[in-house]
């Protein structure tokens, strides 16, 4: 059980691009510093350069960046993510759009408290591509989906899941932008009532009080 706390949740956000969805939280805690339950401590990346490292920068927030290539094995370089991350003692950490999946290390110091989002219903469509598989599959409807991460690839706990109806005209970048727009609305609150409610995983059951 992670009970709700009165000070605001410390949030870790790992990045690999754009970064609109740390944007997204970005916004909503500045449009409700008090009343949103969260606040960004720092942002973590696995490659230079990037838009979401330029935002977080803008938005006055520590950076850290832990690229692969500098480790000498994927183990090393989970080690090092997660000791960079604890630095700042978050009480979670929010995977938006970092697209590393992150090993043993990290998930013993952050398991059931590592947030992530996919654009498809999981359990369909898990890994990389779920936008087009769902496509090439005929889906009907698809959408993103909110959860915890765990060992697997796409296999955590769900949180929340939003739908979006699959358009006869649409093609893969069409129907990504418009599941990018619930996935940051949906990160947003999931983060935010995750912060201020408290939360227990039972099983594969994510359980508001």
């Amino acid at each position: 059980m992670a009970p709700a706390s009165a000070r605001p949740a410390r949030i870790v956000v790992l990045v690999s691009g754009s970064g609109t969805n740390l944007q997204a939280l970005l916004d909503a805690i500045a449009a409700d510093p008090d009343g949103f339950g969260a606040r960004i401590v720092a942002v973590g990346a696995d490659r230079t350069g990037i838009a979401g490292l330029e935002r977080a920068e803008r938005a006055g927030l520590p950076t850290f960046v832990c690229r692969v290539k500098d480790h000498p094995t994927r183990e090393a370089w989970d080690r090092a993510l997660a000791e960079a991350t604890e630095a700042y003692e978050p009480d979670f950490v929010v995977s938006a759009g970092f697209m590393k999946i992150v090993g043993k290390e990290f998930l013993a110091r952050f398991g059931g408290r590592c947030v992530n989002t996919h654009p498809a219903l999981l359990p369909s469509f898990p890994g990389a591509h779920g936008v087009r598989d769902a496509l090439a599959y005929g889906a009907k409807v698809t959408g993103c989906t909110v959860h915890f991460v765990d060992d697997g690839v796409d296999t955590g706990p769900v949180i929340a899941q939003g739908v979006v109806t699959v358009r006869d005209e649409d093609d893969e970048a069409a129907l990504h932008e418009r599941i990018k727009e619930i996935e940051r609305a949906l990160l947003v609150e999931v983060v935010g009532r995750l912060a201020r409610d408290g939360y227990r995983i039972e099983g594969r059951k994510v359980v508001f009080p």
